[in-house]
């Protein structure tokens, strides 16, 4: 049946955990979003106080319908100052899966979500010439941790996103060299709620991170995660934009597909999964990007809605990288809930006709479950299922929640 989902499909939301746990003061980001000039509208701060009220949002998570959730372990309150992991976060972060799994939730863990520790920027970050034994290491420790209850682990969320920027000639020329403003260049287009680049400390950048450095840091990773305990499926998610040739601008298409997408999907071709993260399309001319056609609808970010781009990524890193596909990231930033549940249902029945053909999708995890930081934007961006006041954290569910919830009962699509 067309619109009919396998048993056994994870529905849930996705979070990031410094764009909603509050206080991630070991962060490199959390530097800048204070610094004198700073690239961010606002800081963080107590962000959701997610870190506290995470019971109340699993709850609701699960009283919605929903049987999955994907959230991130902060590396920077793991391992705040090198070699030193704290007991206390990595218990807290086992009773945050724990709590998942008393309430009948999936726990989808990330290692590493953008943000990493003070110490690990000043050393140079990704291109730090321990970066990949670093974060082998402190994947082996969060494992050695949680991994008997963690089913689906992610060690990197979307490390191609940089390259998709520079690729798509949205990075200023001098930033391809220093990362200088890909925060900014990244945050107006439709690489989505995190899919940005980060500086260190205040005024700092890190050079772009190539697909050799970032491969070879999430394959030792991976090693390390399967040597237990447990036995997680293990992958990592790709920002994958539905890239559309305009007329002339094929070859120019091409490439960009192959260095900012395709490469990167051969990296899962060894893995148990990719994840999917897709908001919107771009069309690509001779000369780059293609502005979004007058009169075309776009949400609170400037992207283009076109629900059906989620269709189209799904059937991309099915057939490149060969592996399972869950959508671990789509949605979108409106402060239209009406909108929102009509995006997702289109984006759902594009999912549901990839399932129809034959490919294995694992899973569909909304962005997000809460209105949350959206990085450079600060708190304007909403894209939640949830409202979050930002006085007194009070939680509010959208009508879109309830919608998304009642086709993860019924398994199938109206």
């Amino acid at each position: 049946m067309v619109n009919q989902f396998p048993d056994g499909f994870l529905w849930g939301a996705a979070t990031a955990a410094h764009q909603v746990e509050g206080g991630n003061v070991n962060a490199d980001l959390w530097a800048s979003e204070w610094a004198p000039g700073s690239h961010f509208a606002e800081p963080s701060g107590d962000a959701c106080d997610h870190y506290h009220r995470y019971p109340e949002d699993i709850g609701l998570l699960a009283g919605l319908g929903l049987n999955a959730y994907r959230f991130g372990v902060e590396w920077a309150r793991i391992e705040p100052e090198e070699g030193f992991f704290s007991r206390a976060e990595l218990d807290h972060y086992r009773r945050m899966v724990g709590t998942c799994l008393e309430h009948g939730v999936t726990p989808v863990v990330t290692y590493n979500h953008f943000t990493t520790p003070r110490w690990f920027a000043a050393a140079g970050g990704w291109n730090g010439t321990a970066a990949v034994d670093r974060f082998a290491r402190y994947a082996a420790r969060v494992t050695e941790h949680i991994g008997d209850l963690v089913p689906w682990v992610c060690t990197f969320n979307e490390p191609n996103v940089i390259s998709l920027m520079v690729h798509l000639g949205l990075v200023p020329a001098a930033a391809r060299e220093d990362g200088l403003g890909l925060l900014d260049a990244a945050d107006t287009q439709p690489a989505q709620s995190g899919q940005s680049g980060s500086e260190s400390g205040s005024g700092g950048s890190w050079p772009v991170p190539s697909v050799e450095v970032m491969a070879a840091a999430h394959r030792k990773a991976v090693e390390a995660i399967k040597s237990g305990p447990g036995n997680s499926a293990v992958g990592w998610t790709l920002a994958l934009i539905d890239l559309q040739p305009a007329e002339g601008g094929e070859q120019r298409w091409a490439a960009t597909c192959q260095a900012a997408e395709l490469d990167w999907l051969d990296v899962s071709r060894d893995d148990d999964f990719v994840g999917v993260q897709t908001y919107t399309r771009e069309r690509i001319g001779p000369d780059g990007v293609l502005p979004v056609p007058d009169g075309t609808a776009t949400t609170q970010t400037g992207w283009e809605i076109y629900p059906q781009a989620l269709g189209h990524t799904v059937r991309l890193a099915a057939e490149h990288a060969r592996v399972p596909v869950l959508v671990t990231e789509n949605g979108m930033a409106t402060a239209d809930d009406d909108a929102r549940t009509a995006y997702t249902t289109a984006a759902l029945e594009g999912l549901a006709g990839c399932v129809a053909d034959g490919v294995d999708v694992r899973g569909y995890l909304h962005w997000s479950l809460l209105d949350n930081f959206e990085w450079t934007s600060g708190f304007a961006m909403t894209f939640g299922l949830i409202a979050v006041d930002r006085t007194t954290f009070a939680r509010t569910v959208k009508p879109s929640a309830r919608r998304l919830g009642e086709i993860a009962r019924a398994g199938r699509l109206p």
